[in-house]
């Protein structure tokens, strides 16, 4: 493949190397066991294989509906789409609040026409709580009426909907509903830096959040103009093209701010100067050291990853992965594509409610016919993910899931899976072939 047509790729060439460098087993081994212990997750173990990379076996027999393994999040974001359904922590994703504040904040926000503008619903939700008491609140609702007036018809809020002014008690909770304090919430948190993008069930998560990954995405006050500026710019993008990239976002911030205090702690303990080049080699072993986390789950550049089209021969593979590289830094890649996704309206992309890694459940492999699924019982209420045996396990066995619906046909099961670079072979996939 021809030289890539970025110039970071060039500047950093080694780095790069070595960031996208796949580590050896023995270090995926000691990262995982290290992390088993820490997590005091002893009922599994990974091991790596030639044939399927990294899976999860069991170290004891699990019955049916049995908790095998909870796993906390290294990173995560909620879709944009999904924020004006549901007002939830931004570290653990726990819902906050109050019953009345979710019902109301959600109606209120299809009563404006905000279900089209899901990249308005954090900003609303900052007048949402004074509406009621704020003359200026009130004009800034009585204009946004006004610009959504041509969308009231593709909004949900019907005609025989509650008023606004009884929305608004639902949202300031001088309305209650029945029973609504028997199903209890969080109270809100606010951002520490003070933007109004984020919130939290807790101090805990808001401090966490913080340190890992947010204080460098904040836009909030202390945050100087310029990347205020740039987070918006960036954020807007994310929300109108594909939100995955706020997810990337976060990897990037949690990984910069762990090499900081890794360099920190480095820097306190060390008395002894250093030349420049060993400084550099030092530097980079700890960029290593904050990327660790990232480089033990699946890494390629993402012209590497998606699928080769079900029409294309896999003899030209390489030249159409090196066309996509080219087309991700190419100026006419705009003018390309933007009339064909304006035609395609907001059709061409469906959002899940969120995306996240947990770095032990990301290495259960798939099956068809999985002896384990994700699954959230009502006391899971911490943001880990949840692993439940859909079937006895013995001692030894691999503990799969399903990355797709597994009741569907045979074919479609298949290219469904395409896009995760694999063909099922597993044992519900090798009899569904062998009777064609």
């Amino acid at each position: 493949m021809d030289a890539s047509p970025c110039p970071l790729d060039t500047k950093y060439a080694n780095q790069i190397a070595a960031l996208l460098a796949p580590p050896s087993p023995q270090a995926i081994q000691e990262y995982y066991e290290g992390l088993i212990q820490k997590e005091k997750c002893h009922a599994v173990r990974i091991e790596i294989n030639t044939e399927h990379g990294k899976g999860v076996f069991s170290n004891r027999k699990f019955e049916e509906e049995e908790l095998i393994f909870k796993d906390q999040i290294l990173v995560a974001a909620q879709h944009s789409s999904n924020k004006v359904d549901c007002f939830v922590c931004s570290s653990c994703f726990r819902f906050i609040g109050s019953v009345e504040l979710q019902i109301g904040r959600k109606l209120y926000l299809q009563s404006l026409g905000l279900l089209v503008k899901k990249e308005c619903c954090h900003q609303t939700f900052s007048n949402e709580k004074t509406a009621s008491s704020s003359s200026e609140s009130q004009n800034e609702d009585d204009l946004l009426f006004q610009e959504n007036s041509d969308n009231a018809g593709q909004s949900s809020y019907g005609e025989n909907s509650p008023s606004k002014e009884v929305l608004e008690s639902l949202m300031n909770e001088k309305l209650s509903l029945p029973f609504s304090k028997q199903f209890s919430l969080p109270s809100i948190v606010p951002c520490p830096g003070g933007c109004e993008e984020e919130y939290y069930c807790s101090k805990v998560c808001a401090d966490s959040n913080w340190e890992s990954m947010h204080s460098l995405l904040c836009t909030g006050k202390s945050s100087c103009s310029l990347r205020q500026a740039a987070i918006v710019k960036f954020t807007e993008h994310a929300n109108s093209t594909n939100d995955i990239f706020i997810l990337a976002a976060k990897v990037i911030s949690f990984t910069i701010l762990r090499y900081r205090r890794l360099k920190q702690s480095l820097f306190e303990n060390s008395k002894r100067p250093s030349s420049h080049n060993s400084t550099n080699d030092c530097n980079l072993s700890l960029l290593l050291e904050a990327w660790k986390p990232i480089a033990m789950g699946f890494k390629r550049r993402w012209w590497d990853s998606i699928a080769l089209p079900e029409d294309m021969d896999s003899c030209v593979e390489a030249l159409f992965r090196e066309e996509m590289r080219d087309m991700a830094f190419s100026e006419e890649a705009e003018k390309l594509t933007r009339p064909f996704l304006d035609a395609l309206g907001d059709d061409y992309s469906v959002c899940c409610q969120g995306t996240a890694f947990y770095p032990i459940q990301s290495c259960i492999n798939h099956s068809c016919c999985p002896n384990a699924k994700a699954f959230k019982r009502e006391e899971d209420i911490d943001g880990h993910t949840v692993i439940i045996a859909v079937n006895p396990i013995s001692i030894g066995e691999e503990i799969t899931i399903s990355y797709i619906d597994e009741d569907l046909p045979y074919e479609e099961r298949q290219a469904l899976l395409a896009d995760y670079g694999f063909k099922c072979s597993c044992r519900k996939c090798r009899k569904e072939q062998s009777s064609r």
